[in-house]
């Protein structure tokens, strides 16, 4: 049997004419708190992903990261290398899970930061959901969802199906990273949406947003304030971030100097917001052209 016969689907459960991935009941995640992240591609999400799991890391708490993007680039930072995904893996075996060992597809980066790349199927080829729900259901059988605190999912940008929108159903709080033009709050305004349905049928709420490489933050600040949303970090436009990626650590392994510094201590920040627990937000996404009137003329 393939992989694609395996994967069961419930139809308008998460809203009309919704055909999603059914993620086994068993493979639910407890004991930690659990967010993803989202955003428009390219906008910086796995920056954020591993600078706020290296912050975690600093306060002491065991972290895992969970990269859901078939680029598998989302803990290069933490590990210094290109990780091998689930989905990968598992093909090698046959799709018998049993035969893995936890070796085999988690990786150990900065700070003891649990290490994960769960990838995707080829284009056009499956289900992301798929991947996802098997990921979590191999960390369940080799217990190592018991001994972490905090779990990070770090989603692939620009995707709107039911699959992608999978890691929702394990979360306690959904984050979006943004920057302050129209594009990037333009999609920000579209996972919003996807949040808030979701959110009738599972425990995942809003955090906040972060605005990322940004100088000011005036326009997301101003979306805002219209649809009831609150932006909860900023990371500026500097140099640090990138020459950080291009060394392939995080910020927390880099050189001080007063960016990093800054930098650095914006990501603690953040990171005891999410742990010390954010208000449910609940925004109303705007209409497509509302958002052209608000932000797209001067």
């Amino acid at each position: 049997m393939s992989p694609r016969d395996e994967i069961p689907v419930l139809k308008g459960q998460d809203g009309e004419g919704s055909v999603q991935v059914h993620q086994d009941a068993s493979a639910k995640i407890e004991g930690a708190k659990v967010f993803s992240v989202y955003g428009k591609g390219g906008i910086g999400k796995s920056t954020t992903s591993s600078n706020l799991s290296a912050a975690f890391a600093q306060m002491g708490k065991r972290v895992l990261q969970i990269g859901c993007d078939p680029k598998h680039d989302s803990t290069f930072t933490l590990t210094g290398r290109l990780q091998p995904t689930v989905i990968d893996i598992l093909k090698e075996v046959d799709f018998h899970p049993e035969e893995l060992r936890p070796e085999d597809f988690v990786a150990e980066g900065w700070g003891g930061v649990q290490c994960v790349e769960a990838g995707g199927p080829p284009a056009g080829t499956g289900c992301g959901g798929y991947v996802v729900g098997q990921t979590v259901k191999l960390l369940k059988q080799h217990h190592l969802l018991e001994n972490t605190d905090v779990v990070i999912f770090d989603v692939l940008g620009d995707v709107v199906c039911g699959g992608f929108a999978a890691p929702l159903q394990h979360a306690d709080r959904a984050l979006i990273v943004t920057a302050n033009d129209f594009d990037s709050i333009y999609a920000m305004n579209r996972i919003i949406a996807a949040v808030q349905a979701k959110s009738a049928n599972y425990k995942v709420r809003l955090a906040g947003c972060v605005a990322n490489r940004s100088r000011e933050t005036n326009e997301v600040d101003r979306y805002c304030d219209v649809v009831g949303f609150n932006r909860i970090g900023h990371m500026p436009d500097v140099d640090a971030i990138r020459r950080s990626r291009l060394k392939k650590k995080t910020l927390f392994e880099m050189e001080d100097d007063e960016d990093i510094v800054q930098c650095r201590a914006e990501y603690l920040r953040l990171a005891g917001i999410l742990w010390n627990g954010t208000d449910p937000l609940a925004p109303a996404p705007m209409e497509d052209r509302d958002i052209f009137e608000l932000l797209g003329f001067d």
